[in-house]
């Protein structure tokens, strides 16, 4: 699953908890899958970062820095 379609449904795992109306069992399962979709999303976030910080960086001679990465598939 990519990176929108878990931060959709962790979206419709919040609406759907901060309804109230779930039974205890369902709200713990909700919970553990929105735990994990936040912990991946939040993973990928931060390699998105380091790839950011990569492309972006200079060198001491005001010239850009090149890095080879590998991309993530």
């Amino acid at each position: 699953m990519d990176f929108e379609k878990k931060l959709g449904r962790l979206e419709e795992i919040v609406q759907k908890m901060e309804k109230g109306d779930l039974a205890l069992e369902d709200s713990l399962k909700l919970f553990e899958e929105g735990v994990k979709l936040s912990r991946e999303c939040h993973q990928r976030l931060s390699e998105a970062e380091t790839k950011v910080q990569l492309l972006m960086s200079v060198g001491a001679d005001g010239k850009p820095v090149t890095t080879d990465f590998t991309p993530e598939e």
